[in-house]
């Protein structure tokens, strides 16, 4: 059986996302914050050590118990979903999309599955304001989501 191109494609890019969320933070982990420190790359950007046990935005993270079981159990599902949405998909854009999603989304799992928390390093600040740090995976994620939001758009639009 032969796949479908936007289905080559999309787990393509998922694996490329993975292989470079999880070399960043093993790099992150194991060679630059050790000991754990605050390092001032620019201005407005930082290398720090954060670890997420919640989900997004740190919620949930008084609830450590909760990343142990629940929210791999959760992405895991959830990550199946997208990878069976991924196999249906007919437009390469669509799949570019759901591939950073599913790259990012496996890569904090193998975090919580292996630290029992995300790693989190890169954070950004400006007057005073520190935006939540997080990583190359949430990164991938957020920038999935804008292009299938902004494909239904113009897609919708066309449709008109």
């Amino acid at each position: 059986m032969m796949l479908k191109n936007q289905f080559r494609n999309g787990m393509i890019i998922s694996f490329v996302i993975l292989a470079f969320d999880q070399l960043s933070k093993w790099w992150i982990v194991f060679y630059i914050m050790q000991p754990p420190q605050v390092i001032e790359i620019a201005p407005f950007f930082n290398l720090v050590m954060g670890w997420n046990y919640g989900i997004s935005f740190g919620l949930l993270n008084s609830m450590p118990e909760i990343s142990v079981w629940i929210l791999p159990f959760l992405v895991f599902l959830i990550t199946s979903g997208l990878i069976i949405w991924l196999y249906f998909i007919d437009k390469n854009s669509q799949a570019i999309g759901l591939g950073f999603i599913i790259g990012g989304a496996i890569g904090n799992l193998i975090d919580r599955l292996h630290f029992g928390a995300v790693v989190d390093f890169l954070d950004f600040h400006a007057w005073g304001f520190h935006w939540p740090a997080f990583n190359i995976a949430d990164s991938a994620i957020t920038i999935g989501a804008i292009m299938l939001v902004l494909d239904s758009l113009f897609e919708s639009k066309k449709k008109l």
